[in-house]
């Protein structure tokens, strides 16, 4: 096993490089997530995220993925919000964007750094293997966050830590060095319920159990259909993705205060979009303004159906000549969504 030392110095690089903490768990430390993941599958908690299914063997452990994997050395990097993510709640003429997608795309900053890291660790010891993984891969990152000590998953669950609240993104490092594990985190919700009570579609079915096919998260970014009428008043102007289980957290206001990752800086034209531009989007045009942005993997038809949906919340008539266009729209999740905007902006009026 890895002396002590090394260990020490990989979590003082770790936090040089600008992770707020670094954790190692043994690779064979959440054995309880298959069963979790099965259960949740089996319900159909999962909706049209088929990746999740057709790889769930890889996602269920370490090994599954890698067999040689021995310990997992996780990373969290801080992305709390400067503001208040939930500011522009019930600003009609404008969109909401969750908090970690108003900068860089989060996957090519998180995969530097966990890059850099890695270097380090080779250039150190040598007789090693190692693969970094971001989300992207079927890598189960909050339950093996919670067994490597980063903090533990939360009723609403996401990670929730300690120094740095629900704002955290998770990257892993699996390697075939055996090191000595840090203890798991252990659960400080107690009796709060804010997250689930926070939930504008009533998404978790359960502390701890969140039906994503509810989530606006999912509703807005993952489903590539029409969003269900039961959900649309309920999402409000919130055009990708939802904050409000993380903002209303309590464990922010503990967190310790990081100075403000510049690499997640909000761009000023993702920070409240007027929901007029954005239903006047073409490919061509989103595509220029969500260049480097995670928001790019929806496309163009996505956005402007959120946007769309948005529109018919704002109680803003003056949007039903920008959504008129959009009837004869060639994609007919953007075309319905415009309908339905449409006649809700003329009920209200009338």
């Amino acid at each position: 096993m890895t002396d002590t030392s090394f260990i020490l110095g990989l979590k003082q690089e770790a936090l040089r490089i600008g992770f707020a903490d670094c954790r190692i768990a043994r690779a064979d430390s959440a054995p309880k997530t298959a069963a979790r993941l099965q259960a949740w599958l089996d319900a159909g908690c999962h909706g049209e995220m088929l990746w999740m299914e057709e790889r769930a063997a890889q996602r269920a452990s370490p090994a599954g993925l890698w067999p040689e994997v021995r310990s997992v050395i996780m990373l969290g990097l801080n992305y709390a919000p400067a503001t208040d993510p939930l500011a522009l709640e019930g600003e009609g003429g404008v969109g909401r964007i969750s908090v970690y997608a108003q900068g860089a795309d989060y996957h090519d900053v998180l995969k530097r750094k966990l890059k850099e890291l890695a270097r380090w660790l080779v250039a150190r010891e040598t007789d090693v293997d190692l693969k970094v993984f971001v989300d992207t891969a079927p890598v189960m990152e909050k339950p093996l966050a919670e067994a490597a000590g980063l903090g533990w998953q939360g009723k609403h669950s996401n990670l929730v830590s300690r120094h740095v609240g629900s704002w955290l993104f998770l990257g892993a490092i699996y390697t075939t060095l055996d090191l000595a594990p840090d203890g798991a985190g252990s659960d400080s919700c107690g009796s709060c319920s804010a997250c689930l009570q926070a939930c504008p579609t009533d998404a978790f079915i359960a502390p701890y159990r969140l039906d994503a096919r509810r989530c606006i998260s999912y509703l807005t970014i993952e489903l590539k259909g029409p969003i269900p009428l039961e959900f649309r008043e309920a999402i409000g102007n919130r055009i990708y993705g939802c904050d409000d289980c993380l903002a209303v957290c309590p464990w922010n206001k503990f967190a310790e205060k990081a100075a403000a990752n510049l690499a997640f800086a909000p761009r000023a034209e993702l920070t409240a979009p007027a929901l007029a531009d954005l239903l006047d989007l073409d490919d061509a045009a989103f595509r220029l303004v969500f260049a480097g942005s995670p928001i790019k993997r929806i496309g163009r038809d996505r956005m402007v159906r959120n946007a769309a949906i948005a529109a018919g919340n704002s109680g803003d008539p003056t949007l039903i000549a920008r959504l008129a266009p959009l009837l004869g729209d060639p994609s007919e999740v953007v075309s319905e969504a415009a309908g339905w905007a449409i006649a809700r902006l003329e009920s209200a009026s009338d």
